[in-house]
């Protein structure tokens, strides 16, 4: 069997900033946060190109394109290498339909397929308002370039612990990771109404009895590295979803839910790295001036240059 070497292909990143940000309040894609007015997405392309990715691909609604390229029109758009994908209701396979009553966006699994056109390369997936670290990024690009697995469904994902990855002005929503002890994904526990008491307590409500957590949890923060055989999955399931639920007006398929499908169905498999970065995003405007403050400790600490973009 001849060794799998490593690709010279530069590894694409994709960033979901289709959201409207309804519990923050606003259009945080385009919230300046840095000390030069920095958006969170300016420090995760900055650290990408960085780690070595040969481009960017932005995945908006049409009804933000204005904001979007006025906003990074004098920085990364004219410094990097992008392309921009439209996530709109419409937009569905197999000849389904959107019922016209539905606003909400059908999920991060219908953000990444519609993209399977544009990346024809190993690709790593993020959100928008998360910031990831640069050793994040580094740590999925190397696994994408040295990834020697036969299986061509062979996928990774960058965890971080979930007392690190909390609000104090809400709840959020957290996969929570079991990890075989060959580091590989074994499920993803999607929660969704996860709060950090005054106590540090750590408490779920998402099923009818409170739960206590733990902060050394493992849990993901769509942080995803996947090559083009995820597209048709996306797919496949995507239709089985709309088939099941497309009817119900808020209903969403994320990718912890199909990544969790395909472990128990033998149609994939995740490799779950952990760097040493800090992770930090905003859910709530209250969360902005922590993220600010953040970000000036790491410019002083010059783990970044004074200005991302000259």
């Amino acid at each position: 069997m001849t060794e799998k070497k490593e690709t010279s292909i530069h590894p694409t990143l994709v960033v979901l900033a289709a959201g409207m940000g309804s519990r923050y309040g606003g259009l945080k894609q385009v919230d300046p946060m840095g000390p030069h007015g920095e958006t969170i997405i300016d420090y995760s392309v900055f650290d990408a190109m960085r780690a070595g990715f040969g481009k960017v691909v932005f995945v908006i609604r049409k009804s933000i394109e204005k904001d979007f390229l006025e906003t990074f029109a004098n920085r990364f758009l004219k410094n990097v290498p992008y392309e921009i994908v439209f996530q709109e209701l419409d937009l569905l396979p197999g000849g389904e339909h959107c019922p016209d009553s539905r606003t909400k966006p059908w999920g991060t699994v219908h953000a990444i397929w519609v993209c399977r056109e544009i990346v024809k390369e190993p690709f790593v997936v993020i959100n928008a308002d998360d910031f990831y670290g640069r050793e994040a990024f580094e740590t999925l690009a190397s696994f994408l370039k040295n990834n020697k697995e036969e299986n061509p469904q062979s996928y990774a994902m960058c965890v971080y612990n979930l007392g690190n990855t909390l609000s104090e002005h809400g709840s959020v929503t957290r996969g929570i990771c079991k990890v075989t002890p060959k580091g590989y994904l074994e499920s993803v526990d999607e929660q969704t109404n996860i709060e950090i008491k005054a106590s540090g307590e750590i408490i779920s409500y998402t099923t009818e009895h409170a739960m206590n957590l733990a902060p050394e949890l493992k849990v993901s923060m769509n942080m995803w590295a996947f090559n083009p055989s995820f597209f048709p999955l996306a797919e496949k399931y995507f239709l089985e979803f709309l088939k099941a639920r497309g009817t119900e007006q808020t209903a969403e398929f994320v990718t912890p839910q199909l990544v969790d499908i395909l472990i128990r169905k033998g149609e994939g498999r995740v490799r779950v790295l952990q760097s040493p970065a800090q992770w930090f995003g905003i859910t709530y405007a209250e969360d902005k001036p922590m993220v600010i403050q953040k970000l000036k400790k790491l410019a002083k600490k010059k783990e970044y240059p004074e200005k991302l973009w000259k």
